[in-house]
């Protein structure tokens, strides 16, 4: 594998970079009109362009892009998330034109794709299930009389699809009946199925993932759990691992259940198997996400382990680096998603940063797309920088995270930073003693 084609953008493209160059591997880089000036575009080996701002005519291209890819004779695509990372028809045409795709087989991401059908794959294997429907709902009638039986409050959920846009909470049968139209029309919108489910709401939960990786040879590891509670409309905020809420039982057992489930789909390269976790300790397969994560530096922070690396490895036909019995887990780390962002309406701040600077100390790792003088566009997700504390103890790094946080200086946009500082200066946080619910009860009304 001499040369890759990076199908992303901002710091996800400079950290896959990072890699190959340490790999001897060429890059290719794709931009729009809007990113022809950003670091990604200038770390690349060449850089091409591919289209307008709007991601409809740049990063979700998908045909265009392979062009390009057989145009700069490319031995490899590396998706990054987001965009086209989860797309199978994207990865089928690759590996058609005999392109190696970075990431599991495109049947595996179909399969895993459709909420519903990943449900009863788990269910077969032996995995538990949050309740729930299992299947599409037809009518309104049918949603409610299941509702009524699971017992409020539910989650109504596209199939084809995840994250805050995919989900509506219904705490009664009259916010159901309100939303169920409007939940299948933008189900249809965002991701061609207005199928729709019912699942069983778990109140004050955990949301735990666990990281799993691979083999064309079938072999599967786990590289341990992040913990991904601290979440404001269903999208993470902060990560941390070792989860401060799991018992040394739970963790042992999800570990397992982890790995059954991905050897339940012959599952190759990297992938999260993520769990609700109630207040009991019962953990439930809420779904699993088959591509790289935004917080994998939390893991790579604790293993000392490159997972791009790993990925590249894979994907080229090599086994796992690896066994289990040789991965081991060392202190503690955290990671905070620095967005532009108004800190009190929650709504992104695009604009150019005039000033810029933060501190990449003893313990911090900064994982940034942007440098003073950029500017964030209102055309991609807002994320200025993905802000990775690593210590020996929990302690320490909130330590270290506080102090990192209190010196960083941006101007010219709105950040989320003074959200950070509320959260580490939380007595509920310190201790450890959060939930899926931590930001509205606390600190978010």
């Amino acid at each position: 594998m001499q040369k890759i084609l990076i199908a992303n953008r901002g710091e996800i493209a400079l950290r896959i970079i990072r890699t190959c160059q340490e790999m001897g591997i060429e890059t290719i880089a794709i931009y729009s009109d809007a990113d022809k000036d950003m670091p990604f575009v200038k770390a690349a080996t060449k850089a091409v362009y591919v289209g307008e701002p709007p991601v409809n005519k740049s990063y979700l291209q998908a045909d265009k892009i392979l062009e390009i890819a057989k145009s700069e004779y490319v031995d490899a695509i590396h998706p990054g998330y987001g965009f086209l990372s989860e797309n199978a028809a994207f990865a089928k045409k690759a590996i058609k034109e005999g392109i190696i795709f970075i990431g599991p087989k495109p049947e595996t991401i179909e399969l895993m794709g459709d909420k519903i059908v990943s449900r009863q794959t788990m269910e077969k294997a032996g995995v538990p299930v949050v309740p729930g429907s299992g299947y599409g709902l037809k009518t309104i009638e049918e949603a409610c009389s299941l509702a009524e039986e699971i017992g409020y409050p539910i989650m109504l959920k596209a199939s084809g699809g995840g994250g805050g846009i995919g989900m509506v909470l219904c705490e009664n049968e009259q916010a159901l009946v309100k939303s169920y139209d409007s939940t299948k029309t933008r189900a249809m919108a965002y991701f061609g199925s207005d199928e729709v489910f019912i699942e069983k709401y778990i109140a004050d939960a955990r949301h735990v993932e666990i990281q799993v990786f691979g083999d064309s040879a079938g072999n599967i590891v786990h590289l341990f759990e992040r913990d991904c509670s601290i979440q404001r409309r269903h999208q993470k905020v902060v990560e941390e691992s070792p989860s401060p809420f799991l018992t040394e039982t739970v963790r042992k057992k999800m570990y397992e259940t982890a790995v059954k489930a991905a050897h339940a789909v012959d599952y190759i390269n990297a992938g999260t198997i993520e769990f609700i976790v109630d207040e009991a300790g019962n953990f439930y397969f809420l779904e699993m996400n088959t591509r790289l994560q935004v917080e994998h530096p939390v893991t790579e922070m604790i293993t000392g382990l490159d997972l791009v690396k790993w990925q590249i490895l894979v994907a080229r036909g090599g086994k796992l680096p690896l066994l289990q019995s040789e991965i081991n887990s060392n202190g503690s780390a955290m990671e905070f998603r620095l967005y532009a962002e108004d800190p009190v309406r929650f709504l992104p701040s695009p604009g150019k940063i005039t000033s810029l600077k933060m501190n990449e100390t003893k313990g911090v790792r900064i994982d940034s797309g942007y440098v003073e003088g950029g500017t964030v566009t209102p055309f991609y997700d807002p994320m200025i920088a993905k802000c990775i504390v690593f210590g020996q103890t929990r302690e320490e790094v909130l330590s270290t995270a506080e102090g990192f946080f209190k010196d960083v200086v941006i101007e010219g946009i709105k950040t989320n930073v003074p959200l950070f500082l509320s959260i580490l200066a939380d007595t509920d946080f310190q201790k450890g003693l959060y939930t899926t619910s931590f930001l509205t009860k606390n600190l978010v009304k």
